[in-house]
């Protein structure tokens, strides 16, 4: 007997989105699957990272609909590179955000929010940096406070942009491992990546061409030769990055 579908987390219909005077996601219709890691790929430029934000509300489409079948706020954990070292911040108030973020700005956070920071923390093995400012860290290390950021949030959608370019296949190895244990705890995890070995241990991908959707399916199916190729994945670059 066939498993029976798994219920869609995110639904995207005919997408577009993009900044001003340059689009960038065209047409985009898929279903993301509850639960599970899902990969998204493709070339630079090919709108990995603007289909996050729009997942994550961040940019609204210039046309079409994404509907989200859970409750909760996503929790988005942004490209390193998207918040500067020069922010006058630890590590446990950059973690603390995210319960502010549920909680609102202006209310003092609980027990139960000052529980959800410390198990983020400890998850991501940074909690003896806790008092250390953002700019003092390394980049693994920086990494692994905003991924504890989203973890606290303590949402069903957690949505990363690129979380282990740059870093050492230890550090890697650690994040996807993390990924894995949250997915399995009952969150629906989608990932930018460039790394064809993390997606294909995913659940689901969808792979990305000039803001077009090539494919989508399982990662045995999204990562065929065929459709690679098709986006200029070949050779070394397939073997590599995406």
């Amino acid at each position: 007997m066939d498993a029976a579908p798994i219920s869609p987390r995110i639904r995207l219909t005919a997408v577009d989105a993009g900044y001003a005077g340059r689009p960038v996601l065209r047409e985009v219709t898929v279903d993301v699957p509850a639960l599970g890691v899902t990969s998204l790929i493709g070339p630079n430029g090919s709108g990995k990272s603007t289909l996050l934000a729009v997942v994550a509300g961040v940019i609204r489409p210039t046309s079409g609909t994404v509907r989200h079948e859970g409750g909760l706020p996503p929790a988005f954990v942004p490209q390193r590179s998207a918040v500067s070292d020069a922010l006058p911040l630890t590590v446990r108030r950059t973690v603390e955000m995210a319960r502010w973020r549920v909680r609102g700005p202006w209310r003092r956070l609980t027990k139960s929010d000052h529980a959800a920071v410390d198990e983020a923390l400890e998850r991501l093995g940074v909690a003896r940096l806790a008092s250390r400012q953002l700019g003092e860290l390394s980049g693994g290390q920086r990494q692994r406070a905003f991924i504890a950021q989203g973890i606290a949030q303590r949402s069903d959608l957690l949505l990363l942009d690129e979380p282990c370019t740059g870093l050492d296949p230890e550090s890697r190895y650690g994040i996807e491992r993390l990924l894995a244990e949250v997915a399995a705890e009952g969150v629906t995890v989608i990932q930018a990546t460039h790394d064809l070995a993390a997606a294909r241990a995913g659940r689901h991908c969808l792979l990305l061409r000039e803001g077009r959707l090539e494919a989508a399916g399982p990662p045995s199916d999204a990562l065929a030769a065929a459709s690679l190729a098709a986006s200029g994945l070949t050779g070394r670059d397939a073997a590599n990055t995406v």
